[in-house]
């Protein structure tokens, strides 16, 4: 039963007051973090491809319902986040409440969405810029701006972006954080000039059919824009870094889930009443909205405006990814001389360039498709996880001090267990294959070093090896 060893909450309590990490965003930071992670290739990517291939008209119900199910998830990781104010995210969260082994699935898990994320929204950025570029009449060698696959060596511009990020996120949280605040508000600038410019040419028949895929169609495209709001854990993931984490984390997650989901919804719908739903299948679908109604200075406005958005993304996913490998490293999940805290900056600087590095080999040889199709299993699965967890927790240790408790959290966490399921139901088969290799890779990794190297084990160890001297 040593698989299923948890780590007490003051012990969870005392590694991050112990971590050496600043404690300097507020509410406001992690209100921007949530935004700047969700708002970008969603809004400015998969809105047109879901709409064409998926659910037709309908699209803003399909980002309604991907809302409504990590707004599930949310609430219980704000009571998790409200106990528990340190690094990991649903990770930690399944450490304490669920054990060790689960905890080493959910963690893995984690990496996986963090990195393949990453890379994709990496992709995404290369192919604006080179989009962009272009329009200008600067066109970049297609050998450095794709993969092999593609034809070419290796995607040059998503491998820049992602060593120039990184070594903002090194260089300091409170900086990387600035930087967030003004691309968030560039690119919701750019949403606002998009709606502005389109809803007054809105067309009502072209939300005719509404359901041209049916239900299934929505639910099919709820799945697939689940990667649109993938970021948003990351804000779980600074409980170390706030200011009042029991307060101010609650409010950054459900905070930004609100505003994301409701911006999506309005985008969506004015795009497929601007643009017949059949021609929303292209990689910059809001800029050609604009095109299409004759507004082509809005539309190269609209588009640096999602470049900006798309890199406020990377940038949280970067910034969570290393959280994730710090938590799990300080446990001893993975070698714990990655855990390391830069004496001048205050950053785990060593997971931050080793998780730079993963991401900039799979996004320079590896196409969008390919990275983007494993992306919401291992997040759908940690939220899971996580809802499940939270009614352990009201379960084995009631009496504990929770600063915010989810309402209702015996209807709310199984909806959210529920709805996480469907959802992964409906994700392609050969996702699941992919995921079980991973799943399989992890196994190996967990018994062939992290079960023995767990800081609980070794102390579980110690304690044993006394037991037998005495």
């Amino acid at each position: 039963m040593d698989l299923f060893r948890r780590k007490s909450i003051d012990e969870l309590q005392a590694a991050a007051a112990a971590s050496g990490m600043l404690k300097n965003l507020a509410a406001v930071d992690l209100l921007m973090l949530g935004i700047g992670a969700v708002i970008g290739t969603g809004i400015f990517v998969l809105t047109g491809v879901a709409a064409a291939k998926y659910a037709g008209p309908a699209v803003p119900l399909s980002f309604i319902l991907s809302g409504l199910t990590c707004a599930l998830a949310g609430l219980a990781y704000a009571e998790f986040a409200s106990i528990v104010p340190a690094s990991g995210s649903a990770y930690t969260y399944a450490y304490a409440s669920l054990g060790e082994f689960i905890a080493f699935i959910v963690g893995w898990n984690l990496i996986l969405e963090y990195t393949v994320t990453s890379s994709a929204v990496a992709v995404g950025w290369s192919g604006y810029v080179v989009g962009l570029f272009a329009s200008a009449g600067l066109v970049l060698p297609h050998e450095l701006v794709v993969a092999p696959a593609e034809g070419g060596i290796f995607n040059l511009p998503a491998v820049l972006i992602t060593l120039f990020l990184s070594f903002l996120l090194v260089r300091g949280t409170k900086e990387s954080v600035k930087l967030n605040r003004i691309l968030v508000f560039v690119k919701l600038a750019a949403i606002f000039l998009f709606l502005v410019l389109a809803a007054p040419h809105v067309d009502a028949t072209n939300w005719e059919p509404f359901l041209p895929f049916g239900y299934s169609g929505v639910v099919s495209g709820a799945a697939i824009v689940f990667f649109a709001y993938i970021g948003f854990d990351a804000v779980a993931t600074t409980a170390e870094e706030c200011r009042n984490a029991a307060r101010d984390l609650p409010v950054g997650i459900i905070g930004s889930l609100f505003i994301c989901t409701l911006l999506y919804a309005v985008v969506a719908a004015v795009l497929t009443g601007v643009v017949p739903y059949s021609m929303l299948d292209t990689a910059e679908p809001v800029a050609f909205a604009l095109r299409h109604i004759g507004y082509n200075v809005g539309s190269a406005i609209v588009a640096v405006g999602a470049i900006c958005g798309i890199t406020t993304v990377l940038l949280v996913l970067l910034y969570g990814q290393a959280r994730i490998f710090f938590a799990m490293s300080r446990d001893g999940m993975v070698p714990a001389n990655v855990c390391k805290i830069h004496r001048r900056f205050h950053t785990p600087y060593r997971v931050t360039i080793l998780g730079a590095i993963f991401v900039s080999a799979i996004a320079g040889v590896f196409p969008i498709g390919m990275i983007a199709e494993m992306a919401n299993i291992g997040t759908l699965s940690a939220f899971l996880i996580a809802s499940i967890g939270v009614m352990v927790l009201r379960k084995t240790e009631p009496d504990l001090k929770r600063n915010f408790k989810c309402p209702a959290v015996w209807l709310i966490a199984p909806l959210a267990v529920l709805s996480c399921g469907y959802l992964m139901a409906n994700l392609p088969l050969a996702t699941w294959h992919r995921f079980g290799f991973w799943i399989l890779f992890g196994l190996c990794v967990y018994f062939g070093y992290s079960r023995a190297h767990s800081v609980i084990g070794r102390r579980a160890a110690e304690e044993a090896a006394k037991e037998e001297k005495r």
